[in-house]
């Protein structure tokens, strides 16, 4: 599995848009095949910061995500409203 947390800061009086936003790309994409979890959060301490937190099952239920119709329409609109953005993946460390 694969764990992806994309952070967005949005810019000032965007949250509300940005949420409504997201909402058709996290219900999208947490139908695709081989998802396991797509949820938006939003920071308890700074309200214009948004994680999408993401599981997926490998590499290639990702690349078919990022080629999605979805994805490729809603992120763009996303990040026209964003004021800071990174993505760092991980994978699980097993014991």
């Amino acid at each position: 599995m694969i764990k992806i947390v994309a952070r967005t800061v949005v810019k000032e009086g965007m949250e509300e848009a940005y949420k409504e936003g997201a909402r058709e790309l996290v219900e999208r994409s947490a139908a695709e095949e081989g998802n396991i979890t797509y949820t938006l959060n939003q920071d308890i301490n700074n309200p214009r910061a948004f994680a999408m937190i993401e599981i997926w099952k490998d590499q290639d239920a990702i690349d078919k995500h990022n080629a999605s119709e979805h994805f490729r329409t809603l992120v763009p609109k996303l990040g026209v409203m964003a004021e800071e953005k990174s993505i760092a993946l991980y994978q699980e460390v097993e014991y």
